[in-house]
C-alpha cells in the first residue's frame, strides 16, 4: 500500500535558545520589492495628482501657514487604514514595520520612523468630508476604465501573478469591446446594467434603554452642576440626590427580569431627577449674567440633555415609544434609529446609505442619518447614471421596494428595462423576470464592507468623520477591484507577449500553467 502524500514541516534546525542579535538577523532588503505584491500594484494603478489636487482644497494654506505633511502620506494611510480594518495607532504602527506600506504611500526608501501622530486621523476625516472622497472615488474609476498602467513583466521580473486567463473568453471579451468602440458616443443612449440597494451603517454605541439614556443624562448635568458651582462665588450648592437616584437606577438595572411597571417606575423617577438638575443649572446659569461659562463641548451637552429631557416626557406621558428625530446617545446625538425589520436586528442605530453597482463599482448615492424611502431616490441615481457615463442604464434590478409605479411607469418612458416582478396577479404565461441571484452582487458588497472593512461598527463619534469613515469604505471597496483587475491585466499582457515570442508553438493552457507554478498570486 502506498504511503500517503503530507506536506511536511521546515526542515530549519534548532539554533538556540536566545534571539539573534540585530547585527546579526539576516535582512531581504538587499532584494527589489515584488512588483506582484498588492501594495506596488495598486500604487501604479491610483492617480495621485488627482487625489492630491482635491484634499490640497480643504487645506486652504497653500499661500500662508504652516507646510503639511504629505498629501500622499495621508490618503495612502487612510486607505491603509481601511483595507486592512486596523485602528488609527495600529495602522501607524504597520506603516512603520511593513516596506510594502511604505513603497503604496511614496517613500523611497524604507524608515523606521513613524509617518504622522495617529490623532491625525481625526483632523483628516474631519478635512475630508463625504463630498471630497465620493469625487476621488468617481474620479477613481474613470480613470480607470479608460487607463490600464499594468505592462507586461520583463524577464527580471520573474513570473506573473495571477492565473491565466481563457483564450477563448479573452478574444469575446476583446470583440465585444472593439464592437462598442467603433460606435459614436452620441449613437449609445442605453449600455449597462444598475443595481440599487440600501443598507444600514451601525454606530459603535451602547444599546440605548430609556433608563439607561436618562441616567446617562443625569450624571452629564450632575458634572454640569460642578462646574457651575465652582464659579459662582459663596452660594449653597444645588441638591442633587445622585447617590439616592443612582441606588434606584441600579436597582432595577441589575435585575435580569424587569416588568414593564418596573420600567416604567424607574423612567419616572430618572426623570423628576433630570428635571429637577435642569433647574438648577439654568438657576446656577443666572449667577453669571450675560456671560456663558460652557465651552462648546459642555454647551452641546447641556442642550442634548433637555432635548431628551423633553423627549422621554412626552413618551412617558403619552405611554408611546416613538419621538420624531429621537436620541438614542447623548454623546453622539446626530445618531438615529433605522427599522430594518432584518432576522438579526429589528432596529439599527446609525446612518442608512444607498449604494448603486455598475460594472463592479460601487458609488454612494445617499448617506442620510434618518430614515428614508428608498423608492423616491431611484431616479436621481437613474440620472446620476446618465451623468457620469453618459448614457441611461439598459437594465435596472432593485429591490420590490423601489418598484413602485411611479418609478415603473418613469423607467418605461425613459426605454429602461426593470428586472423585476411585475404588479398585480401572477401572469398564467410564464414570463422572465428577476432570478433569484440576479441581485446577488450588490448584497455581496455590503457583506464584504461590512465583514472585511468595518462598516457594521462604525467607531468614530462625530458626524462629520462618521460619514468620512462610510465614504472610504466604499472607496476601499472599489480599490480592491481595481487591484484586482490590474492584476489580471498583467497576466493577459503576460499572455499576449509570450504567445508572440512562441508563435511557432500552438498555445497550450498546460504549457503556461507549467511555466506558472511555483508562484504565487498575493490575495
Amino acid at each position: 500500500m502506498p504511503k500517503a502524500l503530507k506536506n511536511r514541516a521546515s526542515k530549519q534546525g534548532y539554533i538556540s535558545t536566545t534571539q539573534p542579535l540585530l547585527e546579526g538577523f539576516v535582512t531581504p532588503f538587499s532584494k527589489q520589492l515584488n512588483a506582484c505584491n498588492r501594495w506596488v500594484v495598486l500604487a501604479r494603478r491610483i492617480p495621485w495628482d488627482e487625489l492630491v489636487s482635491i484634499y490640497n482644497r480643504q487645506l486652504g494654506n497653500s499661500k500662508t501657514g504652516a507646510s503639511s505633511v504629505n498629501p500622499r502620506v495621508v490618503l495612502g494611510s487612510l486607505i491603509i487604514k481601511h483595507i486592512c480594518s486596523l485602528s488609527d495607532r495600529e495602522t501607524i504602527d504597520q506603516i512603520q514595520e511593513n516596506m510594502y506600506m511604505q513603497y503604496f504611500i511614496g517613500y523611497s526608501s524604507f524608515s523606521d520612523e513613524a509617518p504622522f501622530d495617529a490623532s491625525l486621523f481625526v483632523e483628516i476625516r474631519n478635512r475630508l468630508g463625504i463630498d471630497e472622497i465620493n469625487a476621488m472615488n468617481e474620479r477613481i474609476i474613470s480613470l480607470a476604465n479608460t487607463k490600464n498602467d499594468a505592462s507586461p513583466p520583463s524577464k527580471d521580473q520573474g513570473p506573473p501573478c495571477a492565473p491565466p486567463e481563457d483564450p477563448s473568453t479573452a478574444v469575446v471579451n476583446s470583440e465585444e469591446k472593439k464592437t462598442e468602440s467603433q460606435l459614436p458616443a452620441s449613437a449609445i443612449t442605453h449600455h449597462g446594467k444598475l443595481l440599487m440597494d440600501a443598507t444600514a451603517c451601525p454606530q459603535d454605541i451602547r444599546y440605548p434603554t430609556d433608563l439607561n439614556l436618562l441616567n446617562d443624562a443625569r450624571e452629564k448635568s450632575e458634572d454640569l452642576i460642578d462646574f457651575l458651582y465652582a464659579g459662582c462665588g459663596d452660594i449653597n450648592k444645588p441638591r442633587t440626590y445622585r447617590e439616592e437616584a443612582r441606588k434606584k437606577y441600579l436597582g432595577i438595572a441589575q435585575k435580569k427580569k424587569k416588568s414593564k411597571k418596573e420600567i416604567r417606575k424607574g423612567i419616572r423617577k430618572q426623570l423628576g431627577y433630570l428635571k429637577r438638575n435642569i433647574k438648577s443649572i439654568h438657576r446656577l446659569l443666572d449667577c453669571y449674567g450675560l456671560r456663558i461659562p460652557f465651552d462648546a463641548h459642555q454647551h452641546k451637552y447641556f442642550l442634548v440633555i433637555q432635548t431628551l429631557y423633553d423627549q422621554q416626557a412626552y413618551m412617558h406621558e403619552k405611554k408611546t415609544h416613538s419621538v420624531g428625530n429621537r436620541i438614542v446617545s447623548i454623546h453622539q446625538p446626530h445618531v438615529r434609529p433605522i427599522v430594518r425589520g432584518k432576522a438579526t436586528a429589528d432596529v439599527e442605530f446609525g446612518a442608512k446609505i444607498q449604494v448603486s453597482l455598475m460594472n463592479g463599482y460601487a458609488f454612494l448615492e445617499e448617506l442620510s442619518w434618518e430614515a428614508f424611502n428608498e423608492g423616491t431616490r431611484l431616479m436621481a441615481a437613474i440620472e446620476q447614471y446618465r451623468k457620469r457615463l453618459g448614457y441611461y442604464p439598459q437594465e435596472v434590478a432593485a429591490d420590490k421596494v423601489y418598484c413602485n409605479r411611479e418609478n415603473r411607469r418613469s423607467l418605461k418612458e425613459l426605454g429602461i428595462t426593470l428586472r423585476a416582478k411585475p404588479l398585480g396577479r401572477p401572469s398564467a404565461v410564464k414570463t422572465e423576470h428577476v432570478s433569484p441571484g440576479e441581485r446577488n452582487p450588490i448584497e455581496g458588497k455590503f457583506g464584504q464592507a461590512k465583514t472585511a472593512y468595518g462598516m457594521n461598527r462604525i467607531k468614530a463619534r462625530l458626524q462629520s468623520t462618521s460619514e468620512s469613515w462610510i465614504a472610504t469604505i466604499v472607496l476601499v471597496l472599489n480599490l480592491v477591484k481595481l487591484t484586482r483587475e490590474a492584476l489580471y491585466s498583467l497576466m493577459s499582457k503576460w499572455i499576449c507577449l509570450f504567445r508572440n515570442a512562441n508563435a511557432e508553438e500552438p498555445y497550450s493552457i498546460s504549457t503556461s500553467a507549467g511555466m506558472l507554478r511555483g508562484s504565487t498570486y498575493p490575495g
